[in-house]
């Protein structure tokens, strides 16, 4: 859940100096990552139209514990988890388990590709909130183009588009908490490692969804093939994070961060090749509205002069 992208920018190694530049490779390693986020949209999607959405993300959060306590956990030890405001921390990971709970919701009632595009609406509706929370100012063009973007997710939302309102309105719940998830971020990461933010989400994640899925436990039992797409969710999730972390080392943010905006032409392609959800002509403008005004948006943000970052 798109909320994803707050913990991209650091990694393992942020203490460390930086690698040499590298950017066709950042980008490659960006392209992969949406790619996987995608996947696992999909898959979560498959998962959720068989299954109650709780379980389905106990398992995925599970199977994310564990890989980070496998591979993580031996090369850093204690720092894993070293925070100074594990209160607020936890309180962030909270917020993405009902990002995690309200896109498994959207995702069994609207495609793939539309729900990630209304996920889309965050960036913007960020932006927006730095001014009146951390006093960042906009430019004109920033403006602009969050107003663009918003457009392109209207269009996607349109009246006639054939979405189900209920799926609409888990999407727009689930950008809402995103939006909050991101804007404790960036508060966070003045004081805190991605890795331990990364660490308290993945196991405040799986606690959330182990107590939730006890009222479902009498349904059905998945399958031990499912439950190794809801492992392999966990994985390409835990990789993103890795992947992206890694992207943001070698190259500059200006030059990785509108290539997220690929998790929007990745969800709409697997959308259409697993579900044959096709969208309309109208929704693919929109999308790429979307991917337009946030690309360019998040290029605006490092070359803009001063104090003004968007």
């Amino acid at each position: 859940m798109t909320h994803r992208t707050a913990n991209r920018v650091s990694s393992l190694t942020d203490t460390l100096p930086q690698p040499a530049q590298r950017p066709l490779l950042a980008i490659m390693l960006v392209a992969v990552t949406t790619l996987f986020f995608a996947a696992a949209d999909t898959i979560g999607k498959e998962m959720a139209m068989k299954y109650p959405v709780p379980v389905m993300q106990a398992i995925r959060y599970l199977a994310s514990t564990v890989l980070l306590f496998a591979f993580v956990y031996p090369k850093i030890g204690a720092r894993l988890w070293q925070t100074q405001k594990t209160k607020q921390v936890m309180f962030r990971g909270l917020l993405l388990s009902l990002a995690s709970l309200t896109m498994g919701h959207a995702l069994r009632l609207i495609p793939v590709g539309e729900a990630v595009s209304i996920l889309y609406l965050s960036p913007f509706a960020v932006m927006a909130l730095a001014v009146p929370l951390f006093g960042e100012k906009v430019s004109p063009l920033g403006w602009f183009l969050a107003v663009l973007g918003f457009s392109g997710v209207l269009l996607v939302l349109r009246p006639g588009g054939g979405l189900d309102p209920v799926g609409v309105i888990y999407a727009l719940v689930n950008a809402g908490i995103a939006t909050a998830f991101h804007l404790m971020t960036r508060s966070l990461s003045k004081t805190e490692s991605s890795i331990a933010m990364l660490y308290y989400a993945t196991i405040n994640g799986a606690a959330f969804f182990v107590l939730t899925s006890i009222p479902h436990l009498s349904g059905p039992i998945p399958e031990l093939f499912d439950i190794g797409l809801m492992v392999l969710m966990g994985l390409f999730a835990t990789l993103g994070h890795f992947f992206f972390a890694a992207a943001y080392k070698i190259a500059p943010a200006s030059l990785v961060a509108p290539i997220n905006y690929m998790h929007i032409v990745w969800a709409a392609v697997l959308g259409w090749l697993v579900f044959n959800h096709l969208p309309d002509r109208v929704s693919v403008f929109g999308m790429a509205l979307i991917i337009v005004a946030g690309a360019a948006l998040a290029l605006n943000a490092h070359y803009v002069k001063g104090r003004t970052k968007i």
